[in-house]
């Protein structure tokens, strides 16, 4: 591996590298530690203290973990060749998961593939899971380059893999929207178009990029771009937001896909896409020191909303639909954005009772000071982006591996995006984190 991808960041001091390896590292085993017995695979959700009793694993905390799997390699706390091992098992369960066109479910059984819905009318292919697994495989396949049979091998079955996803099998009709369902039996009546600024703009990415079954253009321009929460370009709490919903929407908007596209530069006819991440982090860090609902326990050394487990169940937390829950995921995640700011609400979140805020994989999915809860769980898909986004941070690793697939800057250019990794690609990648 080039040294260039190990090069700390000069400016985190050493303290708080300190900090952000135990933090990484305790996100970490949930992938690895935690993980499926069998097939290796992320499951959705595991507990403070045990594993659920049950099989299921999710696709996008899966793609997640497979980024975190890196990342464990580059910092040592893995062997290379233990981590193939692992993911050769982890190939093997996906290749005999049951798939729709080519995308995988939502959720499935870890011990045969087999499909768990994840509701009435969601019983097929997720193409935003999907990509989610695929970001993660990519990521992959660009890291081990070697002309060893293993790396070789693992490298084909990935290509099977991502060659094998039918993008236009989720468009409805002669609509120019990608649909994020599709069912056997009931085919888009979920009916929820991938459009309006959100979480996915990676599907359509990778969709465009796709070496079979890929979408035209205009299926992005004038399906997700013409969503009615697309534009935006108002003020809150005095800081612009270009695109997204008003507030900004969760921060997982600002993480999710840009654990492997790296936003830094990234633009196009509708935002430049580094200041729109900063800008709604910045808002939703806002919003938790001006506290407008009085909650407990919110200020400028805690803050962060977005998904997570809450009182009553699954909860998607923003300054517009704030319930008082404070997501570790969402400040630390954060960290390429608004790093001095993420740093201290780390350092707090270890002040904090260590006994309710710390587990066998870091911090809890999130807590309220207002009621006094704190969740005795982990999400997958909360604990990958923190493994990523940090080291993305620190030394640039997911985002450099990704930006360099070919699918992927083909994806970006016919969509009409600049990026310095379209403009130079070769000194994009060796160039290390500014």
């Amino acid at each position: 591996m080039d040294q260039t991808f190990v090069r700390e960041n000069t400016d985190i001091a050493a303290d708080d590298a300190t900090l952000l390896d135990r933090v990484q590292r305790a996100s970490f085993q949930y992938f690895w530690d935690g993980a499926h017995p069998q097939s290796g695979l992320a499951r959705d959700r595991s507990g403070k203290n045990a594993d659920p009793a049950n099989d299921l694993v999710a696709a996008g905390a899966t793609g997640f973990g497979f980024m975190a799997i890196l990342v464990a390699i580059e910092r040592g706390w893995i062997e290379r060749q233990e981590a193939i091992t692992r993911i050769g098992t982890m190939l093997t369960a996906l290749e005999n998961t049951k798939r729709y066109h080519g995308v995988f479910p939502h959720f499935f059984h870890g011990a045969d593939g087999s499909t768990i819905p994840f509701s009435m009318r969601d019983d097929g292919g997720d193409l935003v899971e999907t990509s989610f697994l695929f970001q993660g495989l990519l990521c992959v396949r660009q890291y081990f380059t070697a002309p060893a049979p293993d790396e070789t091998i693992l490298r084909k079955r990935i290509d099977h893999l991502w060659h094998g996803v039918e993008w236009t099998a989720h468009i409805k009709h002669d609509e120019k929207v990608l649909y994020w369902h599709h069912s056997p039996r009931y085919h888009f009546a979920r009916n929820v178009p991938i459009q309006g600024w959100n979480e996915a703009l990676i599907t359509y990415v990778l969709a465009a990029g796709a070496p079979r079954h890929g979408i035209d253009a205009d299926i992005y321009h004038e399906g997700f771009a013409k969503g009615s929460q697309f534009i935006n370009r108002r003020d809150y709490y005095g800081i612009n937001l270009p695109l997204g919903p008003d507030y900004g929407g969760p921060l997982f908007f600002a993480h999710y896909s840009f654990c492997g596209l790296d936003p830094r530069g990234l633009s196009d006819r509708y935002a430049d896409y580094w200041q729109q991440n900063c800008n709604h982090v910045r808002i939703n860090y806002q919003h938790c020191v001006e506290n407008p609902h009085g909650y407990r326990g919110y200020g400028p050394d805690s803050w962060g909303l977005t998904s997570s487990h809450g009182p009553a169940g699954y909860v998607v937390s923003s300054p517009a639909s704030d319930f008082g829950l404070i997501a570790p995921t969402a400040a630390l995640c954060s960290l390429p954005y608004l790093p001095d700011e993420s740093m201290n609400a780390i350092r707090h979140f270890f002040k904090l009772p260590q006994a309710k805020m710390w587990g066998r994989f870091g911090f809890v999915d999130a807590f309220s000071q207002t009621s006094g809860w704190y969740a005795r769980t982990y999400l997958g898909i909360d604990q990958g982006p923190i493994v990523t986004m940090i080291e993305n941070h620190r030394t640039g690793l997911l985002w450099k591996l990704f930006m360099t697939a070919p699918e992927v800057q083909q994806g970006l250019q016919k969509l009409g995006f600049t990026s310095p990794h379209l403009a130079n690609s070769e000194q994009a990648i060796l160039e290390p984190m500014a």
